[in-house]
């Protein structure tokens, strides 16, 4: 059984991931946790067998991790693919840099989820699967929030892409999306 590739995202009332500046401040110290029902997180965790981050994702999460150590938890345990062109500094034994094509990033990545799914964060890792065809669902989780400005769900240049609901429901202060990806006659096999 092969895995899915899911774009995972939290998301404002008005359309924003992030904030300016990439900020992920979903209103003082809250985090996603702090929203969503931990069963419904756990469940989404559980089905997850990998994560391809894209850079500035990982890197507004690790100064989130700094700025409050232990909040926010997401209970994901996996392997972690970091895409980017620049290495960290200092390397992480925990992430595995990946570089190039990302059709190969994908395809490294979900294999080793070992038949689970691969969670995709990050704008513009997202917007570079989703136009490559590479993507099966996409889970929003909408936070009784409006931004006002920051970063769009979906990046400028993403083509139209059709989607299908197959549920939605409450979560604590969140509402939970899940939408699939319907298939397009241009979509890049992976």
């Amino acid at each position: 059984m092969s895995g899915r590739v899911v774009v995972n995202r939290c998301m404002s009332l008005d359309g924003c991931i992030a904030g300016p500046g990439h900020s992920m401040d979903w209103g003082g110290d809250r985090a996603l946790a702090d929203f969503v029902a931990p069963d419904d997180l756990a469940e989404v965790a559980a089905a997850t067998g990998a994560m391809l981050v894209g850079r500035r994702t990982w890197e507004v999460g690790q100064r989130m991790a700094a700025e409050n150590p232990g909040g926010g938890d997401y209970p994901f345990s996996g392997p972690l693919f970091l895409l980017t062109h620049r290495p960290l500094v200092p390397p992480n034994p925990d992430v595995t840099v990946l570089t190039g094509d990302i059709g190969e990033a994908v395809a490294t990545a979900l294999d080793a989820a070992g038949g689970k799914d691969l969670e995709v964060l990050g704008a513009d890792v997202a917007g570079q699967c989703l136009q490559r065809g590479l993507v099966d669902e996409i889970l929003v989780y909408v936070l009784p929030v409006l931004l006002g400005d920051g970063i769009r769900f979906s990046s400028p240049g993403v083509a139209r892409t059709d989607l299908e609901p197959i549920s939605s429901s409450r979560s604590g202060d969140a509402t939970i999306l899940r939408f699939r990806v319907r298939e397009r006659s241009d979509r890049t096999v992976r």
